[in-house]
């Protein structure tokens, strides 16, 4: 009776939650039109606009919501329930994906049961089901606990599977609960695939050495996947700084839309254009190293960026670095290596796009991250607000 009460209630409030959804929908071009007409006011706007750049699954709009969290007040109840849809799509496609990799991957299943629950998670839609009943949750909850999907889920960097698919796995006994309301950290793990411009204005203190009192900054988030990117040159105008996302754990991954592109080497290729993108020269840029938390896991489990990296190799043979000591330090230390060897190319004029700065000083401020982690993500933002008010809003005589 109870399950059943909570099942009309929400009935009752996911049809406004649809709604709004379908609005959201079509006023989007009309949102993204006007933020782009203020994007482009000139420098009468004192606010700073930092513009989030990256491959899909980097990491952009969990640092949205990260902001959200440290400067607007975070999530409201009603908020978090509205994201519940969006975790459980998450656990779906998990499961799902787990699922039908076993037979690909040659893997077999642990019991009877197992296979049974296979063959009904197998038979449903690739959408979640509204509500989470106790005939799904069981054949969940079987899966996960199989030593068939365990082997299956430690082999994951050789299909695509959300990074986030372990925590709600792990966590799926309290998310089936009827009175479910994602915790923070849950609404941090959720992802869903960002299409269009979305954006987040927040205001921070001004440290007293640098005049005191508050300073604006607006925040814009654009798809990272191939076909979204076309849509990055639309907000390059009025941007004092880019925030571009790396996942350092992606070095064993191919691309969703492109099996056969690595990962971190189109993030590379990305970061590459970025730097030399003659719409961005006069922008700060600022590097997040992210998810090393999950590199580090997967190098204790054997993984290892040599096999996908060669030159990691000779990278290792290097006078030791102090901050060195294990793999996961080197491998950390070779992918920013990367980075750093890029800003030191030399700009090529074969694109309209690109400039030559060769005889201009420019630099680039590197930070390994944990988006997930508020903590992190506050320490480290910390310093780059710091460093954009020092080295690009007192420049432009915005303070």
């Amino acid at each position: 009776m109870k399950l059943r009460l909570l099942r009309c209630l929400r009935q009752q409030s996911a049809k406004p939650a649809a709604v709004m959804g379908q609005k959201e929908e079509q006023l989007q071009a009309v949102h993204g039109h006007h933020m782009l007409k203020d994007m482009s006011k000139g420098g009468r706007d004192t606010t700073v606009k930092i513009l989030l750049l990256g491959t899909a699954e980097s990491g952009k709009t969990t640092i949205i919501k990260q902001m959200r969290i440290l400067h607007i007040n975070g999530f409201t109840d009603d908020e978090r329930r509205e994201k519940i849809p969006e975790i459980y799509q998450n656990i779906h496609e998990s499961i799902l994906q787990l699922v039908a990799q076993m037979g690909l991957m040659g893997i077999d299943f642990g019991s009877c049961t197992s296979e049974r629950s296979a063959d009904y998670i197998l038979s449903l839609p690739g959408s979640a089901p509204e509500y989470l009943n106790e005939e799904y949750c069981d054949h969940v909850t079987t899966l996960w606990n199989d030593v068939g999907i365990r082997a299956c889920y430690d082999r994951s960097s050789e299909f695509p599977l959300l990074d986030s698919a372990k925590y709600f796995l792990d966590n799926f006994v309290r998310i089936s609960d009827a009175e479910y309301i994602p915790s923070t950290e849950d609404i941090l793990h959720s992802r869903k695939i960002t299409t269009g411009i979305s954006q987040i204005t927040f205001r921070v203190p001004i440290p007293k050495s640098m005049g005191g009192g508050e300073q604006e900054f607006r925040m814009y988030d654009v798809g990272g996947q191939r076909d979204q990117r076309n849509k990055w040159i639309q907000v390059f105008e009025g941007i004092q700084a880019v925030l571009f996302l790396i996942s350092c754990s992606e070095f064993d991954q191919n691309l969703r839309e492109d099996p056969s592109q690595n990962r971190l080497q189109e993030a590379l290729k990305l970061f590459r254009a970025v730097w030399q993108n003659r719409f961005l020269a006069s922008a700060g840029l600022i590097v997040f190293l992210n998810k090393y938390d999950i590199m580090e896991r997967k190098i204790r489990a054997g993984k290892h960026i040599v096999d996908y990296f060669p030159e990691y190799e000779e990278f290792c043979k290097r006078p030791q670095q102090d901050n060195c000591f294990d793999e996961s330090d080197w491998t950390k230390m070779f992918i920013k290596q990367k980075l750093v060897d890029i800003t030191q190319e030399p700009f090529k004029r074969h694109s309209r796009n690109q400039v030559d700065l060769g005889t201009s000083e420019r630099e680039c401020y590197y930070h390994f991250t944990v988006a997930t982690s508020t903590r992190c993500i506050r320490d480290v933002f910390c310093d780059v607000q710091k460093m954009i008010l020092s080295d690009n809003v007192s420049g432009m005589g915005l303070l």
